[in-house]
């Protein structure tokens, strides 16, 4: 329980929220119902669309396709140059959707900036919309009815479910306003549901002393795309940190944009949005980077996908 973690001594080893004993969970039970989908002679389909020639979003895309043949789910590649017109974005997405042998499409955020996210959302069909950038998915989630959960703020509420970290009643700081993380996050975490129930406060960049919020939260959840933005110093011992992006370390000059957080997977140069070491000697728990939300939030990809799978066949 979170109160047991909070009151915990502070010279107990900090306990490392670990995200692939999550996710192999995870692709099990979606491998159960995978197979059972093919016993019907149905295979599950994700599209996907890149338009950047970030070399971390197109590692990121990799990794989603790689998860996805793991599990054998198929999938439709497409990657635009990020100079390209918009309209041949759109022209993809609205193939993808129109496509009936396609189950589900991602569109990878962020977009370049001539590119209109409203038009994006508006092609997009609801039903295969897995990461919610459609009004009608976002307003059901936002009601309490999600037809699909965006895969991170999924993975960050099933880590903390699977590690017993209970935040009802809870103060919750999540740091980042993105539509695709921190916005979905804060109303999960707000609702009457498991985990949930929390108080939540939601900073940004405009966020006067980020320090003096932090040091009050139970929890507290990154997403800012800021390489080391929390240290030890902004944190009350004893309290629950998850680390969701992964930036280029800030000795290579390079940062993350605050929106698009990478899996950062097995790259020795990457780091968080919290200074590890510093939070550490502070937290109860804490997810480190890669190895934390990364993995999840590709099996949660992955559940979505198979989620609405299920709900084409049944009503076809």
């Amino acid at each position: 329980m979170l109160q047991d973690r909070c009151h915990r001594n502070r010279n107990v080893s900090t306990e490392l929220l670990l995200g692939e004993p999550v996710a192999t969970d995870v692709r099990e039970a979606a491998s159960d119902r995978i197979h059972e989908l093919g016993a019907r002679g149905i295979v599950p389909t994700l599209g996907t669309v890149l338009m950047s020639d970030d070399e971390a979003d197109a590692r990121f895309m990799d990794l989603k396709h790689d998860a996805c043949d793991d599990v054998g789910i198929e999938t439709r590649d497409v990657r635009l140059e990020p100079s390209a017109p918009p309209t041949r974005l759109y022209r993809q997405v609205e193939n993808l959707c129109a496509d009936p042998e396609v189950d589900a499409v991602f569109v990878q955020a962020p977009l370049p900036v001539h590119v209109s996210l409203s038009a994006v959302r508006r092609r997009l069909d609801p039903e295969k919309d897995v990461d919610c950038f459609h009004l009608e998915n976002l307003g059901r989630l936002v009601g309490g009815e999600p037809r699909f959960v965006p895969a991170t703020p999924a993975a960050v509420c099933r880590l903390l479910s699977s590690y017993d970290v209970s935040i009802a009643g809870a103060d919750v700081v999540i740091v980042g306003r993105s539509g695709i993380i921190g916005k979905p996050l804060a109303n999960l975490l707000l609702q009457d549901r498991t985990p949930g129930n929390a108080t939540v406060t939601v900073c940004h960049s405009q966020t006067t002393d980020l320090a003096s919020v932090t040091r009050r939260a139970d929890v507290v959840v990154t997403a800012s795309g800021v390489p080391e933005l929390v240290d030890g110093s902004m944190l009350t011992s004893g309290v629950v940190v998850v680390d969701v992006s992964a930036n280029r370390a800030p000795e290579t000059g390079e940062s993350g944009d605050g929106s698009s957080n990478r899996d950062g997977s097995e790259s020795a140069d990457v780091v968080g949005d919290v200074e590890f070491e510093s939070a550490r000697e502070k937290a109860s728990a804490i997810t480190p980077v890669p190895g934390g939300v990364g993995p999840v939030t590709l099996a949660m990809l992955v559940e979505n996908v198979v989620r609405a799978t299920e709900r084409r066949a049944t009503s076809e």
